[in-house]
C-alpha cells in the first residue's frame, strides 16, 4: 500500500521525486520503487528522516514496534506522521515515536489506480493546514472521508479497507456458478465483471436505495426473486454483516500488538 501511495503522489504531481524518500529494507522491492520514479531509497534509518515534513508509516502492524525504535531518534515533534497501518491507534503511535501530530488513514487496494476509498482522522495537535495538505494527498488515491471518532478508522478498515475482498469473494462465487452452468471461464468472468461494474454505475445514477433497486430487478415469481428468497432463507445478509464485524474486531486486536 505504501508503494501505491508513492505512485499516486508522484503521478499526480503531489510531490517531486527529488523531495521524496523511501525507507525500504527489502531490496527485492527496490526495482519496483525505481520504476515509478523514486530515486532516493535507503535501507537504514538516518538523518533523511529528520528533513521530512511528512512521514508515512506503511508497514504491517506487527512490524511497527520494531520500526518505531529504529526511527524514533530521527523524528521531531514538529513533523506530521501519517499512518496507513491497520489497528495501531494514534495514542500508540504518539507514545512510540514521541510525537503529537499523527494522522491515521485506512485506504484500500483501489488506491493503486486512483479509485480507492480512505477513511482518516487526526490528533488534536494537527493544524488545519496540515490536515488539508494530507487530505489533498489522499485525494490523489481516490475518495476520502474524514471522521472525528478514531474508532471509525477500525470500522472503515472492516467496511472499505477489507471490502474489496468481500466483493471479489462474491464475484468469484458467481463466476464459478456460471462455469457450472456451462459457460467457459473467460465467458463467465466477462459476465460477472460487467454485471458488477454496470450495476454500480447504474446505482450511482439511480434515486433508489439498495432494497428499492433489488425490488425493481426482482419480478414477482421470477428468477431474481427465487435467488434473493433463497439467500434470505439462508441468512446470507446476516452472515455478511457478521463477517464485517469480525474484520472490525480483528482491527481492534491488531492495535494491541
Amino acid at each position: 500500500m505504501g508503494q501505491s501511495f508513492a505512485k499516486s503522489f508522484i503521478n499526480n504531481y503531489i510531490t517531486d521525486v527529488e523531495n521524496f524518500a523511501v525507507l525500504e529494507k527489502d531490496q527485492s522491492k527496490f526495482e519496483a520503487l525505481s520504476a515509478i520514479g523514486i530515486k532516493n531509497i535507503f535501507e537504514r534509518p538516518d538523518k533523511q528522516i529528520q528533513d521530512a515534513d511528512l512521514i508515512v508509516l506503511a508497514v504491517k502492524p506487527q512490524a511497527f514496534q520494531a520500526l518505531s525504535k529504529e526511527i524514533r531518534p530521527f523524528i521531531s515533534d514538529e513533523q506530521v506522521v501519517l499512518s496507513i497501518m491497520a489497528g495501531i491507534s494514534i495514542n500508540t503511535i504518539q507514545q512510540a515515536l514521541k510525537v503529537e501530530k499523527v494522522i491515521r488513514a485506512m485506504p484500500n487496494i483501489a488506491a493503486q489506480i486512483g479509485k480507492g476509498m480512505s477513511v482518516f482522522t487526526s490528533s488534536d495537535s494537527v493544524t488545519r493546514i496540515e490536515l488539508v495538505t494530507v487530505q489533498n494527498l489522499l485525494e490523489s488515491t481516490g475518495k476520502n472521508l474524514y471522521v472525528a471518532n478514531e474508532d471509525l478508522i477500525d470500522a472503515g478498515t472492516a467496511v472499505s479497507g477489507s471490502g474489496p475482498a468481500y466483493v471479489l469473494y462474491f464475484m468469484e462465487a458467481i463466476m464459478q456458478a456460471g462455469i457450472s452452468l456451462g459457460f467457459t471461464k473467460p465467458q463467465s468472468e466477462m459476465l460477472t465483471h460487467q454485471t458488477f461494474k454496470g450495476i454500480v454505475d447504474y446505482f450511482q445514477n439511480s434515486k433508489d436505495d439498495y432494497a428499492g433497486l433489488i425490488d425493481k430487478i426482482s419480478s414477482k415469481g421470477g428468477t431474481t426473486e427465487a435467488a434473493i428468497r433463497f439467500m434470505n432463507d439462508q441468512h446470507i445478509n446476516e452472515y455478511i454483516q457478521k463477517a464485517v464485524i469480525k474484520a472490525y474486531e480483528r482491527a481492534k486486536e491488531l492495535g494491541k500488538v
